[in-house]
């Protein structure tokens, strides 16, 4: 039993959230986000929340029911105030740039790296820092962690792109005798 599952979710001011079959829609100041699930949950809006039920009684309705409840709670706040990861990039002639709708890197390799910048997210940099904003959590969450992905930090110097809270565990070099 899920104990997010089994409360109600209040539907914030200036939000409107609609079900139809098997498709969430959650509409806000900043966007609308859309979301299908699986029918063995049920999904009601009634007195100003939401409220989800398991149609069936299985391993898998068990598992979904608090999953999705936290990924409608993220549409609401996505919706309403924009989600935003932080990153740092390292290194001595390392630099990202944005051009139009791709990111381009330059982190020590023989050739640049170029990323398309995905719908729905605004990529900004200011000197080493780099900031993902959108209003989709798992967008923002995965395009940073690809961004991250190209120059992963290295331990003993430090060099790469990392999160903005992240603490590299540094280890020492070779010492010589």
């Amino acid at each position: 039993m899920s104990r997010l599952g089994k409360k109600p979710i209040a539907i914030k001011d200036k939000t409107e959230v609609t079900v139809a079959d098997d498709l969430v829609t959650v509409k806000g100041p900043l966007g609308q986000l859309q979301l299908r699930f699986n029918r063995d949950i049920g999904i009601k809006v009634e007195n100003g929340q939401v409220i989800l039920t398991q149609n069936k009684k299985t391993l898998e309705t068990d598992a979904l029911w608090g999953t999705y409840s936290s990924l409608i709670q993220n549409m609401m706040e996505g919706v309403n105030k924009e989600f935003e990861k932080k990153l740092i990039i390292e290194g001595v002639g390392y630099r990202i740039e944005v051009r139009g709708q791709k990111l381009v890197f330059s982190v020590g390799l023989s050739h640049p790296i170029e990323m398309e910048i995905p719908k729905g997210i605004k990529v900004t940099v200011e000197g080493e820092n780099i900031s993902v904003k959108g209003i989709d959590k798992e967008l923002v969450g995965q395009f940073a962690a690809n961004i991250r992905a190209t120059k992963k930090p290295e331990p003993y110097l430090g060099k790469g792109i990392r999160y903005g809270g992240e603490v590299i565990r540094r280890k020492q070099g070779k010492k010589t005798v």
